[in-house]
């Protein structure tokens, strides 16, 4: 006796068909490379940079520089306080844009997007050259007597702190606003009607609402923020050294390449936790919301 044919097969199979080139190009692209990363980390280093003949553990004993620590904490603290900064800021700018009529909208969403017309790397010398000790910024403060004279706002780690916000803050607002859009915010209305104040409804009726996209812009902003070097470069100096610091130094002026593999590997290790932390709790949120269901299921009629 054959076996009945299952309807949903050939659906399956064309989601394995349609999935297919994606799938072969983070393999080919992403995954083999960062394989690749992994295994150069225990290569031995060229006498002449590059890669030597053996394999050693070398790289990452290297890694007990007390030096190290340091800077994979400095690392992990500025790009969690500029994820927080920027989720803060962007949930009422999205909060803002969802309700905005059409014309301000497109006008507000304008402004969030000009700064992608600039490249990169003029937009954070731009904010070099403000925090210069004879920029306007500085400046302006020490007119004001905010700060004192001697002060300085460059070459530490909160001038990278204040770079970091301004450059990844679109990463946060755009993947808000895209859940907010799709937001109804009669909720927010009935909320007030029950009772709750504005700041009540919005924290607990909108920012559920928008999980989501809080979730992607959580995402947006903290994994380049761990990997950033331009900006700890330009306007960090040595007191606001980052993790990327240190590969593009093992790279390009030591040639220590299993070293800067060694770094990329654990920069690449500290980003998935964020990715298996997310990925845990969708699995539990949906076990919880299976159980349920199942149960009632199983109840007699």
């Amino acid at each position: 006796m054959s076996r009945p044919r299952n309807k949903r097969d050939p659906q399956r199979r064309n989601e394995w068909w349609t999935t297919l080139p994606s799938a072969g190009w983070l393999l080919v692209f992403f995954a083999v490379p960062t394989l690749l990363i992994v295994v150069m980390s225990f290569k031995t280093a060229g006498p002449y940079g590059g890669f030597g003949d053996g394999w050693t553990w070398k790289a990452w004993t290297d890694m007990g520089n007390p030096s190290y620590p340091a800077i994979v904490w400095r690392t992990v603290w500025l790009s969690i306080a500029t994820t927080l900064i920027c989720v803060g800021l962007g949930l009422p700018v999205g909060f803002l844009l969802g309700r905005a009529s059409e014309k301000t909208r497109a006008l507000l969403l304008l402004l969030v997007v000009v700064p992608f017309w600039t490249n990169f790397l003029i937009r954070v010398y731009a904010w070099k050259v403000l925090l210069h000790p004879s920029g306007f910024v500085r400046e302006t403060l020490v007119g004001f007597g905010v700060i004192g004279e001697n002060t300085l706002l460059l070459y530490h780690e909160w001038a990278v702190l204040l770079v970091m916000v301004y450059a990844y803050i679109p990463f946060a607002i755009l993947p808000i606003y895209a859940s907010a859009e799709k937001f109804d915010f009669a909720l927010l209305d009935a909320a007030r009607d029950l009772g709750a104040s504005s700041m009540r409804a919005f924290w607990l009726i909108f920012v559920p609402g928008v999980g989501r996209g809080v979730a992607a812009a959580v995402v947006m902003v903290l994994i380049p923020a761990l990997g950033s070097y331009i900006i700890p470069d330009m306007v960090g100096g040595p007191a606001g050294e980052m993790v990327g610091n240190k590969i593009a130094q093992r790279v390009f002026v030591d040639r220590n390449w299993p070293h800067a593999a060694a770094l990329a590997t654990l920069l690449m290790l500290v980003t998935l936790l964020r990715v298996v932390f997310a990925f845990l709790l969708q699995k539990r949120d949906e076990a919880n919301g299976a159980e349920p269901a199942k149960k009632g299921g199983n109840a007699p009629a």
